[in-house]
């Protein structure tokens, strides 16, 4: 006779999904901030947010996922920053409202759950919402073996912000003269990998354990090179000086999302000149013959965040991002103009 069919046969361990669960449950003890009722391990997390301090408090929520950054994760199979890469690109997309995360959930999705893989992911993201000052409020895990790849999984994540009405960034006041500040990338954060894999390890059959005269690094460390996350110091700038418009550099680049924050007849003078652009991304325009729009149009080239602010404010945020490890420079000027955006 034939053995039973169950769960296990199937390809879905069910008490490696709980071992898994509780250890994210410990985990996530790292990741916590006031207001936590209860995160990881109940059916859902509860948070009571503190309204102290707001008159008309709203709540922002995005989400996002890793993308095809974790091909390279599983070619390294180094899975410890692509959970930082998971947190950045959710509350970057809602600090751009000037929102401060208050919780962050994360959904694994994995063809087999490996414990010592799921742990490293965790601890990712856990280090993410160090970062943003935000707690893991909890998840999911999920063993669906007929959908992935043996060794793959899917990561995306959703963040959940506070703002008040009064101060949220939307952009409508901007004018002509007012100054782009562009902040620096640690990368190619987590867009444009497409690209960048068919560029450099399919057309020119490079090797990531293997390092190039533009590189630091090695080509693996380097396209793993975790999303930075601006929140902290954004916030800060937030708090002490006047910010018109926010935009956080994802898909699309500079191009496709400055433009989302200008009102009708203003124009992004960008200035490409005004700022350094890393060796990842000459490398992928020699090696590809990747025309400049295009490489625009898909990376960030060097600026992962911008804030758009009058000519004496932007000498204040300046004045206090100096003091700190953040780059920040004047990339350019809102002009008049039916194009919205304009590459110099």
């Amino acid at each position: 006779m034939s053995e039973d069919l169950n769960y296990r046969a199937a390809g879905v361990d069910v008490e490696a999904g709980d071992k898994a669960a509780a250890k994210i449950k410990e985990l996530s003890a790292r990741a916590i901030r006031p207001g936590v009722i209860a995160g990881p391990g109940g059916f859902g997390g509860m948070f009571a947010p503190d309204f102290k301090g707001y008159n008309n408090p709203v709540l922002v929520a995005g989400c996002d996922g890793v993308g095809t950054k974790l091909k390279i994760a599983f070619q390294m199979d180094k899975h410890d920053t692509v959970g930082i890469d998971c947190v950045a690109m959710s509350v970057n997309d809602i600090l751009a409202q000037g929102a401060d995360p208050l919780f962050f959930l994360d959904y694994i999705a994995v063809a087999k759950l490996l414990q010592q893989q799921v742990e490293e992911i965790v601890k990712g993201i856990i280090e993410g919402c160090r970062q943003a000052g935000c707690a893991l409020l909890g998840g999911e895990t999920a063993e669906m073996p007929d959908l992935y790849n043996p060794g793959e999984y899917d990561l995306a994540g959703f963040a959940v912000g506070l703002v008040d009405r009064h101060n949220i960034v939307d952009g409508s006041t901007i004018t002509e003269g007012d100054v782009i500040i562009g902040l620096g990338s640690s990368g190619l954060h987590s867009n444009g990998f497409s690209l960048a894999r068919k560029v450099l390890l399919e057309h020119s059959a490079m090797k990531l354990d293997k390092g190039h005269n533009l590189l630091d690094v090695t080509l693996g460390e380097e396209l793993l090179k975790p999303t930075k996350i601006y929140v902290q110091d954004v916030l800060f700038i937030l708090k002490e000086c006047k910010v018109k418009g926010l935009a956080n550099i994802t898909g699309g680049g500079l191009p496709s999302k400055l433009v989302r924050i200008l009102p009708e007849g203003m124009q992004a003078e960008v200035d490409q000149s005004s700022w350094p652009v890393s060796g990842i991304f000459k490398l992928i325009e020699q090696a590809g013959a990747v025309n400049r729009e295009e490489m625009f149009k898909t990376f960030n080239m060097g600026i992962g965040f911008c804030l758009v602010a009058e000519p004496a404010e932007a000498e204040k945020i300046f004045a206090l991002l100096s003091k700190g490890s953040l780059s920040a420079y004047p990339i350019g000027r809102i002009r008049k103009g039916a194009q919205k955006f304009h590459l110099i």
